[in-house]
């Protein structure tokens, strides 16, 4: 700027005068002993930043001091977590299993809250809406984030960390393609035949419009080249209850929603959704298998909380519930509902998430899918 620069406080015989800064002569502006400078310009200028100087630092000092104190304190009171979805569905059961368990070592309550609606939008959204103070945590699922993502960034390009602060990931179990007993068919090729000889004759019921139960049905529906009827639910609880009363035919669902039904008889597997075969399905083939080569639909379930959780408290959740994970009860009980724990560092959740949104939401686009709650 040369000689025009900007004002400053120079050095001068070892006291602090106002004049302009030269070239090699900034580095000498500033002064190792302040002292006010004479001129009444500067002098008022010289308290006023002394006097934000002392208003603030105290309160930065605080903050400062306080954090690592409020992770190594948390959690000091009860925890809410945020199910997207009624009772009973996967999402449901592995929220109340982490819940039980952090409360058993934590000496903290650790409550449920379902909040269903909008396809696990609206529960998700008030997470993350949510005190980040890691008070509130989400149980979230594939479809709570795509039904949220519509809104919480409708122009795309969606960045889980923008809204959240991912966790870990708790489990990545297959859906499986089920139907009622009465629906006439032993196969998925058998399936296939029915929904093209009828086209929407065949209802399947979701979770929601945008959740991974509907993307599965709408995945099949094109690779098949068939038409279904959806009808979507306030969570995979109250689904499965119409499909057992026979009120719809069939449904992508979590093996931790049905797994008990599929033994007593009382619904019918026809595929799982995944590239593989499930281990605690050896005898259910692949959709795959079944004629619909390259077809995939794999769901995850994951903890959350609200972007800008202190790390510190976000590294102790992913320490405690990691641990959880790897109790054998814990385990076993998650085997036999069908599903094994996927334990990830927060970043490697963030990233999966991002990932997986992103390719369901391409599917969402192309089948023109509209999302309650996209653009709110």
């Amino acid at each position: 700027m040369g000689s025009h620069g900007p004002r400053m406080i120079a050095q001068s015989g070892g006291k602090l005068t106002c004049g302009r800064a030269h070239g090699r002569n900034r580095a000498a502006s500033l002064a190792l002993h302040l002292k006010p400078p004479n001129n009444g310009q500067c002098q008022r200028g010289f308290e006023e930043m002394l006097k934000h100087v002392s208003l603030r630092l105290p309160l930065l000092l605080i903050c400062l001091w306080a954090l690592p104190a409020a992770a190594a304190d948390y959690p000091t009171h009860t925890i809410k977590m945020v199910v997207p979805f009624a009772p009973g569905g996967g999402t449901d059961v592995l929220g109340r299993i982490i819940a039980q368990r952090l409360s058993e070592q934590w000496g903290q309550p650790v409550v449920i809250e379902n909040q269903p609606g909008a396809s696990g939008g609206i529960g998700t959204r008030a997470a993350a809406k949510a005190d980040a103070d890691g008070y509130t945590l989400l149980m979230a699922s594939t479809g709570a984030l795509m039904a949220a993502s519509a809104s919480l960034a409708p122009e795309g390009h969606f960045d889980v960390t923008k809204f959240f602060a991912p966790i870990t990931a708790v489990a990545a179990p297959p859906y499986l393609l089920v139907i009622h007993p009465n629906v006439q068919a032993n196969t998925t090729a058998d399936l296939i035949k029915l929904a093209r000889a009828k086209p929407k004759s065949l209802s399947f019921g979701s979770s929601g419009i945008g959740t991974a139960s509907h993307l599965s049905g709408a995945l099949f529906e094109k690779d098949a080249k068939v038409e279904l009827l959806n009808v979507p639910y306030k969570g995979t609880g109250p689904a499965v209850t119409d499909l057992l009363g026979g009120r719809i035919d069939m449904m992508f669902s979590p093996s931790t929603t049905v797994q008990a039904l599929l033994d007593g008889g009382k619904l019918k597997a026809l595929a799982t959704t995944g590239a593989k075969r499930s281990k605690f399905f050896p005898n259910v083939p692949t959709v795959a298998e079944g004629g619909l080569v390259g077809y995939e639909s794999v769901g995850w379930f994951g903890l959350l909380a609200p972007a800008h959780t202190p790390p510190d408290i976000v590294a102790k959740l992913n320490k405690a519930v990691v641990a959880i994970m790897a109790l054998p009860d814990v385990k076993d009980h998650m085997a036999k509902l069908g599903a094994e724990p996927e334990p990830q560092t927060p970043e490697e959740f963030s990233r999966y998430i991002n990932a997986d949104v992103a390719k369901w939401s391409a599917l969402v686009k192309e089948q023109n899918i509209i999302i309650p709650g996209a653009g709110k």
